[in-house]
Parts: structure tokens; sequence; C-alpha cells
């Protein structure tokens, strides 16, 4: 951050206080804001231009097509710094996600960036200063452009990787809500869009040269209603997937918006969908695979992928066509899943257990890992790399592979320390499928209670770990799985507005997490609520569930002899 951040004095607002940060109501919440006392405002109007330096494209179509299409300014081009005018400026002097904005009366507004995603964080604070009416599709009542007061708000995100994952296969989300989806996240700034593709339940990605995959694995008879524990179905069909021109469509759309796609393709568990397409990718020694469907049920299924040499040709030549689908510039990584891989079928498996024995590996967790260093060895081949849910730690780390610690942070601590890459994402903490209150209207509950203030005292970085160790955590992320979320207006519930909470987390520096300035941020939600709201998004409000949101009826997850909070 620059000297001008650092001793702004008296004007000086940090993240989460009140003053002008907590008056505009930004989240996540800046660096720093600095107010010019009695330094006027500046309130765009139809004249106002639109100057574009190099390296600001991006920003300059979204800001003209977005947030001029919803207060109906033309942006013009125009001359940088000329009165009434939106400047864009890419700055190497400032870190690549770092920006500047600097509001200026009568002059106008200038976003200077590290680079081009810099600029186009500082566009979305932007958006923010210039009210909910920026937020919708286009000018209507209510829509008063507001004056923004002359100020300069610095700012940096914490972490590089501040991501959301979203689960496809449970339960499909529509191409037109994946790229609204998109939209949402990069409003609250976050970068990563985790795809997660496949699964027991539905395989999502059209793969060419193996069309059944799509033809048979992305379509299941019939889906249990509610958790698992439920008695009831819905026996219609179900499913859904993307060709690859969706695919590209959505991998574009994101880099428009400096969001990396990072594709989850799951394996060795987690496959049934691919076996009821393939058979012969099981087990087929102790199952009758051709008998197989993608599966209706939640939970873990105990049908896992055959430790053959074909399987793993199968599976490079699906990720030959997901890593032309996923270029490297868009995101180095892909997810390899490799949780949750039941043994039960190795174990039975005599081909299996003479595989075991060929390869050395000792028993059935070193398959497991067998199948993940194979994996880590062929992206590295060609310039990626592995990142898995933190089971590959069993059996013995890839050495290259990075580690999306779920299961608490047990294994990202463990990962750090031994010199890998880890991204934050504990169940307990930020899955947000689980349910956001106690209360029995909660629309089919599951898992942990985590509430908005949860989530905003969520710290990614465990203290216990050691300053070269905490240096590997790469950031935090989201997840969202889909099993109780059957639609968009379910995963928005979910969602939102703990993604909100979750941003801030990602992106400010908020201290240690009993320090952190809970009543400033709910006061500034009390902004944020109206921004959601113009963009048509079905959160929780704060006093609970409106009545079509709630399921009455549909069992949930309360877990049994857990503590009242679960």
């Amino acid at each position: 951050m620059s000297d001008t951040a650092a001793t702004a004095g008296a004007g000086e607002r940090t993240a989460g206080s009140a003053g002008p940060v907590g008056a505009a109501g930004l989240i996540p919440a800046p660096v720093s804001v600095t107010a010019v006392p009695d330094g006027g405002a500046f309130t765009p109007d139809s004249a106002t231009a639109l100057a574009a330096g190099p390296g600001t494209e991006t920003t300059e179509r979204w800001l003209r097509g977005t947030v001029g299409g919803a207060l109906g300014l033309p942006l013009p081009p125009g001359p940088a710094g000329a009165p009434n005018t939106v400047t864009l400026v890419v700055d190497a002097e400032l870190a690549p996600e770092a920006y500047r904005l600097t509001v200026t009366a009568g002059t106008g507004v200038e976003i200077r960036g590290g680079s081009g995603a810099g600029v186009f964080w500082g566009a979305q604070t932007l958006r923010q200063l210039l009210g909910p009416g920026a937020f919708r599709a286009a000018p209507g009542a209510g829509s008063a452009i507001p004056a923004i007061p002359a100020q300069t708000v610095e700012d940096e995100p914490r972490f590089g990787w501040r991501g959301l994952m979203l689960d496809v296969s449970r339960h499909f989300t529509a191409k037109s809500d994946v790229l609204r989806m998109l939209d949402l996240i990069a409003a609250h700034k976050l970068n990563v869009f985790h795809f997660h593709l496949t699964d027991d339940q539905g395989w999502r990605i059209e793969i060419k040269r193996h069309p059944r995959l799509t033809e048979v694995g992305a379509w299941r008879p019939r889906t249990k209603w509610g958790h698992r524990a439920s008695e009831l179905w819905d026996e219609k069909p179900y499913g859904g997937y993307y060709t690859q021109d969706d695919i590209r469509e959505i991998v574009a759309y994101a880099a428009e918006r400096h969001i990396r796609v990072v594709p989850e393709i799951d394996l060795p568990g987690h496959s049934q969908a691919a076996i009821a397409a393939y058979p012969e990718l099981g087990n087929t020694d102790v199952v009758d695979t051709a008998k197989l469907e993608p599966w209706g049920d939640w939970g873990v299924s105990p049908n896992v992928l055959a430790p053959t040499e074909n399987v793993l040709r199968f599976y490079e030549g699906v990720l030959e066509e997901v890593l032309d689908l996923f270029p490297a510039e868009v995101s180095p990584f892909v997810h390899m899943g490799g949780d949750e891989c039941p043994k039960d079928q190795w174990k039975a498996s005599p081909a299996a257990q003479a595989r075991i024995a060929e390869l050395g590996v000792g028993d059935e967790d070193g398959l497991q890992s067998w199948f993940i260093r194979h994996f880590d060895t062929w992206l590295a081949e060609r310039g990626r790399r592995l990142i898995g849910w933190d089971e590959i730690l069993e059996g013995g780390l890839a050495p290259g592979a990075a580690v999306s610690s779920w299961r608490g942070y047990g294994g990202g601590i463990e990962a750090a320390r031994a010199g890998h890459d880890v991204v934050m994402c504990p169940e307990q903490q930020v899955y947000l499928d689980h349910r956001q209150h106690g209360g029995p209207d909660e629309p089919m509950p599951i898992g942990f209670v985590r509430t908005l203030e949860d989530v905003y005292r969520f710290e990614p970085v465990p203290p216990s770990l050691e300053p070269e160790a905490a240096a590997r955590v790469l950031g935090t992320q989201a997840n969202v799985w889909t099993e109780v979320m059957q639609d968009r207006s379910r995963i928005d519930y979910q969602v939102f507005p703990r993604l909100a909470a979750f941003a801030e987390v990602a992106w400010s520096p908020l201290g240690a997490p009993a320090d952190r300035d809970w009543a400033g941020f709910e006061g500034r939600m009390g902004a944020h609520y109206p921004r959601l709201e113009a963009l048509g998004v079905d959160y929780r409000r704060p006093a609970g569930p409106l009545p079509w949101q709630k399921r009455p009826g549909i069992k949930g997850r309360p877990i049994e002899g857990a503590p009242p909070n679960v």
C-alpha cells in the first residue's frame, strides 16, 4: 500500500470502522478510505465520459455495459483526466490486485489498479458508491444517481485465492445461472470459481471422445427429495450438462471478470455416473456394473473406479479435453477430487488386490494415492497443477499437489507444514449448504448452524501455523453442495447473505476473529441488502425465511447426540 494510505491522518477510516467506509456500506471493507473535508462531491451524468487506458479493456466494457446500462449513462470515450470523466489506469507501482479510487469534485473518478484485475475491483467499489440502482439491469424508478463525496479509497486483497465452489452434479445449474453466479461473486471481489462438474449423481461436461458420459451419465431416473434420511423421492428423471461451447462461454465470461475457473473431475471415488456410462471403469469382478445408473440418492456411493491402466487412459482422454476447455492462463489448477473413496470394493476385488501387490503400494490407501500421484505427474508434464480434497494426504501426498482442506483445519495444517499449498475451506465454517439458524423454519436444514456472524468470524489461517507454513495458505473458499438445493432460489437462500461476510474475510484485513467489528459489518449490510435485492437475489432475510422459502415436512439432517448448534 502506498505512503498515502499509511499517512492519511484524521480522515482515514480502516476496514470495518464507522465513518466513510460505514457510510457507503462498502463490502468487502477496503483497507482505507480518506475523506476530503469540504471537498464537495461528484455526480455522474449523461455527459460523463470514460477514459480507458491500456490493459483496462475488460473494465471499460463492464462499466459501459453493466453500470452504464443500469443508470442510463452512455459513458462515451473521452480523454484521461478531463472534467466529468471516469479514468481507468493500470499502474505497475501497485500490487496486481490493488487499486486506488479517487473521487474529485468537478473532475470525476480515477481508478488506478496494479493490473486489469485491480482496476476491475476498483470499478466494483465505484458501483457500490453509485447506489442500488447501479445493480439493476436497466434504469427505472428509484434509480437516481447519488452524489459521491470526494474521497480516496486504497485497497488490496488479503488473499490471492478468494473462491466459491458450486456443485452442479447433485443438482444441475443452468448455464445462464452459472453466468449470473459469476456476476455475483465478481460483485463481492471473489476471483476463483471452483466448478464441481462430476459426481455419483451426474456427469455435467461434454467429452467428445466418450459421448456416453453425457448421454447416460448426465441423467438419473429419480432423485431423493430432502436429505438422505428423507423417505420422499421425486420420480421425475433428472439431469443436464454443459456442451463444450457452453464451457468455453462460461470460461470466457469469467475471464472478463478476472475470475479463474478451476474444473473438478472427481476420482477414484464419486464416480458412479461415469461407471454407469462405461461399466468397464468399475470393479467388474465384484459388482455387476452394467446394472448401475447415475445415483439418485445422497451420501457416498460404494461404486469406485477400478485401478487399471484402461481407467487411467480413459481419464487421460477426459483431461485432454478438459485442459483444452480450461486453458492454463485461465487457471493452472485442475481439481481431481480424491475424497470419500470407500475401499470396500477394492478389498473384495481379487483384481484390485493383485494390482496393490503389483504396484507395491501396500494397501487400499496406497492405491488411492497411486491414482492421485499418476494424475499429478500427468498434469505437471502439461504445465498444470493438481489440487484435491485433503484425503489426498492419505497414503502419501503427491509431490506437487495442493490441498483443499475441508475436514477442518487439520489437513491444511499438515499439508502446509509439509510444504504444500493450501486452500482453507473447512466444513465447520464455510460450507454454505449448512443451515443458517437452528429454528424449525429453515428449509431442508442440514449440518452445522453457521450464522452470518459465524462466517464473519471465520479465520482462514490457523494461529498455530508457523510463518513459513502460513505463507502456504493461498487463500480460502466457500463451498456449496447442492443435495437439497433444487433450483436457483434455494442456492441464493443458502449462499446469501453469508457470501458477503465470507468475501470480507477473504479480502479485508480484519484482524483476529474476536476483535472483528461485527456491529460495523452488520451496519454496512444495511446498505448491501438493497444491492442484493436489485440483483434479484433470494437471500435469507435477517428475520428468517419468507413464507415461500420454507420447506415444511422435508427432513433435514440434525446430527443425533451432537451439541445444540449442530
